[in-house]
Order: structure tokens, then sequence, then C-alpha cells
């Protein structure tokens, strides 16, 4: 019969460095200020987050846009002069909005 590869090991043992045991209250519990001063951090650093995410978004317009002009062009099998035309127009406008958007920065 093969040897055991490792040991069991109990979970009801507390560690002996852990400050707060399990299922015992912290006997220094933060006080109003300190959880004010917690609170006030996280949403600052939350609002800056979502800021830098908005204007990554902005950022991803051209692209985005482009890419809509790009699957219009290749979304047809066997385009007819309209449809031809209709995606060239489209994409001028892709061009102008994106030329608008890059001035109002």
């Amino acid at each position: 019969m093969a040897a055991r590869q490792f040991e069991p090991v109990p979970d009801d043992r507390p560690d002996p460095g852990d400050p707060i045991p399990f299922g015992k209250k912290d006997p220094n519990p933060p006080t109003k200020v300190a959880q004010t001063a917690l609170i006030g951090a996280l949403l600052l650093a939350i609002k800056a987050v979502s800021q830098r995410a908005f204007i990554a978004l902005l950022d991803t317009f051209a692209l985005i846009t482009a890419g809509a002009v790009f699957w219009l062009f290749y979304s047809f099998d066997h385009p007819t002069t309209f449809q031809i035309v209709h995606a060239s127009i489209f994409a001028a406008f892709v061009l102008a909005i994106n030329w608008i958007v890059r001035q109002q920065r």
C-alpha cells in the first residue's frame, strides 16, 4: 500500500498569530471618523477610475465608428451600385463626425 503524501490539518485550531480569532468581535472597532475617511477615500478612488474609464471609452469612439464602416462594407455579399454609394456616404458621415469630435478636444 502506498504511503500518505500529506497530513490532514484540523480547521478548528486558531492561528496563534491571528489578532482576532474567528468568531470573536474586534476589541477596538474603527471609529466613525475613520469609517467616514475610509468611505471618502473609496468614493474618490471610484470617481477617478470611472473618469479614466469614460475618457478611455471616448478615445475608442474613432475605432468603433471606423469598425462600423468596415463592417458595413463587408456585410454586402454582392453589393449593388446603390449599396456602395450609401456605404460611401455613411463613411463620409463618420469621417465628418470624427473630425468634429477631434476639433472639440
